[in-house]
């Protein structure tokens, strides 16, 4: 993979969100020549909880990317957990690995911040450049670039396609990962498959227009909690199915809140079986909150909107033939609470690790064997976890299980302390309480996604 004369880059990373951001921030740092394609303009929004766990936090913090409260970031305490007619207050769980606390805020800005600091650490941004297919090696088939056509703002052709060549390419190019199915990696049918919808509300007095909201300030845009509401129920309360899922109230201190839901189902042929009207879903569960919160159309920002969030490694393999695969084209979506973005940025890290390994290497063999590597740390430090989420996942399908569990098993401390560190992925994976011993022996003894 040693780049030649023609090469324009010694990395390519096809995907400017918090994935490839990362990738192309940690080969720049290596001191690689590192292009990173975007196909929409900055700041362009994204489908998201707007939640960062400390997991990501962690890693946000190891990239040096700034983030002061005066620059628009917000600290949360941890979880707010309603179900079963009761609400818990759980703290961050206190661990080495992890601060104790995570932080929130808007796709929209974040992705452009990432990107950013990619860029100052040596990385060229192209934006509005769609990524169409990989150049591949006429004798071996082995990847060593990417075909591109250059994008107006409306998102039209805009110029003549162009050919950029690299050793290497990372594909960060989301669920769909066009790359990645051109390659003919396609997306695993025994990972489980979620669905996201979400909207914005204004909680600061002013409705979406700016002019005073008839229902007043709620300050529910300074929550100190991250809250999850764990009884996702598919028509009205206590009258319907509870779905396995659970929605969510993420301050975003900007005097907007991120409202929205996600389900998850096993496998993607039971959650199009099962075809919940997931936006209908969202309204319902809006207009049976409390008046106070001022969830009304009048403070609603922008409409409901949906993504897909492929969980559990749903595409494999991760490396093949000088590409990689990272984020959510490889489906590193955790199937215990829909987190994506510290798995993401973590991705990128481990991506441009083996590759700035590889060039170090003086044979072909040597520095495949050194890409290879990716995968097999993304397996080593995640496939348990994983595997227990698939498991998580097939139990709350179940009605029954999930209506139990709700209301005996989630008020006893003990369960409490261990399912908040299961779905926050914050334990210590070696030492710690006996909590943590326990989540860190079964990730160790199931096989590895």
């Amino acid at each position: 993979m040693r780049a030649g004369a023609s090469d324009d880059a010694d990395v390519i990373v096809v995907g400017a969100g918090p994935a490839g951001s990362s990738a192309a921030h940690w080969c720049a740092s290596a001191g690689l020549d590192v292009l990173l394609l975007e196909k929409a303009g900055f700041p362009r929004d994204k489908v998201c909880g707007d939640g960062l766990t400390p997991r990501a936090v962690a890693e946000l913090a190891r990239m040096g990317v700034p983030t002061d409260a005066a620059d628009g970031w917000i600290r949360n305490q941890g979880l707010r957990v309603v179900a079963g007619g009761r609400t818990w207050e759980l703290p961050w769980p206190d661990v080495t690995a992890y601060p104790g606390y995570g932080m929130a805020r808007s796709r929209m800005t974040l992705d452009h911040r990432l990107a950013q600091h990619a860029q100052r650490s040596g990385a060229k941004l192209l934006e509005r450049t769609k990524v169409t297919g990989p150049l591949l090696d006429d004798r071996t088939g082995r990847v060593v670039g990417v075909t591109a056509q250059p994008l107006d703002g409306r998102g039209r052709p805009d110029g003549a396609p162009t050919t950029y060549r690299a050793p290497v390419v990372v594909a960060a190019d989301g669920v769909s990962s066009r790359f990645a199915t051109s390659l003919g990696i396609e997306r695993r049918d025994d990972r489980p498959m979620g669905t996201a919808v979400r909207t914005y509300f204004r909680t600061d007095g002013k409705a979406a227009d700016g002019t005073p909201s008839a229902t007043g300030p709620t300050s529910r845009h300074e929550d100190a909690w991250m809250e999850s509401h764990l009884e996702l129920w598919s028509g009205a309360p206590g009258q319907s199915d509870l779905l396995p899922g659970y929605g969510w109230i993420f301050a975003l201190g900007d005097g907007t809140v991120n409202v929205g839901l996600g389900s998850v189902s096993s496998t993607p042929a039971r959650q199009s079986a099962v075809g919940h009207d997931y936006k209908a879903l969202m309204r319902t569960w809006i207009e049976n909150t409390p008046a106070e919160w001022g969830f009304t159309p009048d403070n609603q920002v922008g409409p409901i909107r949906g993504a897909a969030l492929p969980m559990g490694f749903n595409r494999t393999p991760m490396y093949r033939d000088g590409a990689l695969l990272v984020g959510d084209a490889a489906g590193m979506v955790s199937p215990f609470n829909g987190e994506g973005i510290a798995y993401a940025l973590q991705a990128g890290r481990v991506a441009a690790d083996a590759i700035t390994q590889a060039r170090t290497r003086t044979t072909d063999d040597a520095r495949e064997r050194a890409l290879g590597t990716y995968a097999d740390r993304m397996r080593a430090e995640l496939g348990g976890y994983y595997t227990l989420g698939r498991a998580f996942v097939r139990l709350i399908e179940h009605p029954t299980i999930m209506r139990v569990g709700t209301r005996y098993a989630l008020p006893v401390p003990v369960v409490m302390r261990l399912v908040v560190k299961l779905l926050s992925d914050c334990y210590e994976p070696r030492g710690g309480d006996w909590v943590d011993r326990v989540i860190a022996a079964m990730t160790r003894v199931v096989p590895a996604a």
